[in-house]
């Protein structure tokens, strides 16, 4: 009976932190495997510790999202051709895993170039890009599979002075800065709402994501909250029912129309056509 009323705690408790998205993904045509890694708590002093290590002090929301979980991990797959193929994926990196990006190595040369080489001031921005100086402090929050990385960003930095105002940033492969939250938990919500699909942070940059990417998007549609330009006459919105498991099986090859054999005339004993009589008959009652 207790152990039963803990199952049942448990799943209510994995159901609030993952905001129902794995009952979502289950419900979806094709989904498989979908997999979230249970995690125990962060230790406070090991918050204390990466504040004191780092000058930074954590957000609330994210000293919170620790204290219940360290970290956050939720992949699933879907079915193509009797093989499950991986597609989406939402992380959130454990406090030993938020590490500063853009420090210089231990041992190197005085003009040995580094990534901070890549700030410019030349054109002003309309909101204050992160720098990979000491004029930022920035943290890997998520590394995106290898197609950028989502940093918490500590702006406006001296070496004197504990940073706490942050925000979350998205740095794509080509090292460009795009704004994604001004905190972590509208940062979580939209990483749910987006499924974990691939190269979901790419929506929020000039040049959007792959076209690989975008089919998975058109399959798996995110569920964002700008949904007015997909409701129909009726306002219903328009879910996107098609199934991969008959979309993607082969089409089978029709048999061809079978020919009509020629109809042939039937014929008298001499070899010649038979001709028809239509009024034979009235004309035989005449004669009696």
């Amino acid at each position: 009976m207790d152990e039963s009323k803990d199952e049942k705690a448990h799943k209510v408790f994995i159901e609030r932190l993952t905001l129902g998205v794995t009952r979502v993904l289950e419900s979806l045509p094709g989904v498989l495997d979908v997999r979230f890694a249970e995690r125990e708590p962060a230790e406070k002093r090991c918050l204390l510790s990466w504040e004191q290590k780092n000058a930074c002090v954590l957000p609330e929301d994210l000293r919170d999202f620790y204290l219940t979980t360290d970290g956050f991990t939720l992949t699933w797959g879907s079915k193509l051709e009797n093989e499950c193929v991986s597609v989406g994926c939402m992380v959130i990196n454990s406090v030993a895993k938020l590490r500063r990006l853009g420090q210089s190595a231990v041992f190197s040369l005085p003009s040995t170039p580094t990534i901070a080489d890549l700030d410019s001031d030349g054109e002003a921005e309309e909101r204050e890009q992160p720098r990979f100086d000491s004029r930022s402090r920035i943290f890997e929050l998520d590394p995106c599979a290898g197609n950028g990385k989502v940093c918490l960003v500590y702006k406006n930095c001296t070496e004197d002075e504990v940073s706490q105002e942050c925000d979350v940033w998205f740095l794509d492969r080509s090292l460009y800065w795009h704004y994604l939250t001004p905190s972590f938990t509208a940062y979580y919500r939209l990483m749910i709402t987006h499924l974990g699909l691939p190269e979901w942070q790419y929506n929020f940059t000039p040049y959007g994501s792959s076209p690989q990417a975008k089919q998975w998007a058109a399959l798996y549609q995110p569920l964002t909250f700008h949904s007015d330009p997909h409701l129909d006459s009726a306002g219903e919105p328009l879910l996107n029912k098609l199934d991969p498991t008959k979309a993607f099986k082969g089409k089978a090859k029709q048999p061809a129309p079978k020919k009509k054999p020629p109809i042939q005339a039937s014929t008298t004993g001499s070899g010649g056509p038979a001709k028809v009589h239509g009024g034979s008959g009235r004309h035989s009652a005449l004669k009696r």
